[in-house]
């Protein structure tokens, strides 16, 4: 062989290597959509679909409808062949197959770029159903179940969010306490921080104050407990808020997409746990989602006024009293976009850190945080007035009266987290701390802006959970009872609540 002819092959070979590596790269991404559309299909093929949304609803709401309004609904069913060992993996017994709408959040997406809301109807809320009179909103499933089936509950229940709220509910999702603990599961598991330590013999949920992680079991204990929280239900439902905004990080994590298993077994679990009506698109939802993960999402709860004890029925029940005059607002507000991150006009009027003055008041039980805080909000340029302390809540929020939206909108940029109230028993724009573990900052947090909930201050902050621990698909570290590992050490990145 000349060496003419052997240099001539030589210049020739990476044309060929590039050539086979194109080849294989697009056989494998052709293997990797076949396989992501294969598993798409098992997915879908698995899931029950009811009809939910009933043909003929309307809604008061004028704000809002441009968005997309899914109602989640978590019960209590258990299913009539449910097995010993999966009733002791729930922490509970038989119940005969009655259902309990326990949790009912609606995820609103609007249309203009807003942050999602993750909002929260409790289960105790004292509403009209719809041919049954007053009553509390959890047994609206139930009532419309008994002559139409899970459809004639989900319909009823639909219809009175609707009514309450003035929001149009566009699809539904249900899942059961057995379908919940598979969804868990098959994803890794979590990590929160709890502000004391708890010993809850009810839902049997025991972990130390600070961070622990939770398996699946534990995790269902962790947002099913109501006893011995501060706020019982209200408590319970930032629990859930809480557990759902980490899990659905957790799903679109890297650990979880791009692992063929992993994703593979997520998606096996979560449906065959669900409900949902024939048209939730689940492709154009997760579009819709896909900054979830980056934290583009707001956690709160409908305004109320108090939970009273009233008598009804021939006894003495515990309610949750919906400030209905403040829902209007706070459905509004669902849709406004930052201040910041917006251009002053004639409606929306041009404010700055040096004109903006702020009270912090601590809600937290942390001795000194007001001060710090204060402090720190100072130092961003805002005036400030001399801090003070108030009653322990949950929640870390903003309060402001109502001619104060932009001031409060630009605060809510150095308090990531917290949740805007207009109310109008301040003068000025309010922080008040709560025991999530939101605190001020000296530089604003891009694109951060509280939801206005104009509620009663029970209203949830969003969360943004830490990592979530490596463990492997349908792992389940911790021991095999409620109670969770972990340590009293904080972790800055976790908010700790109650």
């Amino acid at each position: 062989m000349s060496e003419t002819t052997s240099r001539s092959r030589l210049r020739v070979r990476p044309r060929h290597v590039i050539r086979w590596i194109a080849i294989v790269v697009v056989l494998l991404l052709a293997a990797t959509a076949a396989y992501a559309w294969y598993n798409y299909h098992q997915f879908t093929s698995t899931v029950t679909h009811i009809d939910a949304i009933p043909t003929s609803s309307t809604t008061t709401s004028s704000s809002s409808n441009d968005g997309e309004n899914i109602l989640l609904v978590g019960d209590d069913h258990r299913p009539a062949d449910a097995s010993a060992q999966e009733l002791a993996l729930l922490g509970t017994t038989q119940d005969g197959g009655g259902t309990n709408t326990d949790t009912m959040m609606v995820l609103h997406i609007p249309s203009n770029g807003a942050k999602a809301s993750l909002i929260s109807f409790p289960r105790d809320s004292w509403v009209d159903i719809p041919g049954y009179g007053m009553g509390k909103l959890n047994a609206a499933f139930a009532y419309g179940s008994e002559k139409g089936g899970d459809a004639g509950g989900a319909q009823l229940l639909v219809k009175t969010i609707q009514n309450l709220s003035g929001l149009h509910i566009d699809h539904f999702v249900r899942i059961s306490l057995l379908g919940f603990y598979d969804v868990a599961n098959a994803l890794p598991d979590i990590k929160v921080c709890l502000v004391n330590a708890v010993d809850d013999s009810y839902s049997t949920f025991k972990a130390p104050a600070g961070v622990s992680t939770l398996n699946a079991q534990q995790a269902l204990a962790f947002v099913r407990q109501r006893h011995g929280l501060p706020e019982g239900d209200l408590d319970r439902e930032i629990r859930q808020r809480y557990f759902l905004t980490a899990e659905a990080k957790n799903f679109l994590s890297p650990g979880v997409l791009l692992n063929p298993s992993k994703l593979s077994a997520a998606l096996k679990a979560l449906g065959g746990a669900i409900q949902t009506d024939p048209g939730l698109n689940f492709l154009s939802l997760a579009s819709e989602l896909k900054d979830l993960a980056g934290g583009n999402l707001t956690s709160t709860t409908i305004p109320i006024s108090g939970t009273p004890t009233i008598y009804y029925g021939g006894s003495y029940v515990s309610i949750v009293k919906v400030d209905t005059a403040k829902m209007p607002s706070f459905i509004a507000s669902l849709d406004v976009k930052s201040t910041a991150s917006s251009t002053p006009t004639a409606t929306t009027p041009s404010v700055s850190v040096g004109g903006t003055t702020v009270t912090v008041l601590n809600g937290s039980g942390v001795s000194g945080a007001a001060a710090t805080n204060t402090a720190t909000l100072q130092k961003a340029g805002f005036v400030v007035t001399t801090p003070s302390t108030v009653s322990t809540r949950s929640a870390t929020t903003i309060q402001y009266p109502a001619s104060m939206a932009a001031q409060a909108s630009l605060v809510a940029n150095y308090v990531p987290g917290a949740t805007l109230e207009a109310v109008t028993a301040v003068s000025n724009v309010t922080v008040v701390l709560g025991t999530d573990g939101d605190t001020a900052r000296s530089t604003p947090s891009s694109g951060s802006s509280g939801s206005a909930a104009g509620s009663s201050g029970s209203s949830s902050s969003g969360f943004s959970s830490g990592s979530s621990s490596s463990g492997s698909s349908g792992s389940s570290s911790g021991s095999s009872s409620g109670a969770a590992s972990g340590s009293s050490s904080s972790d800055s990145s976790i908010p700790c609540i109650n």
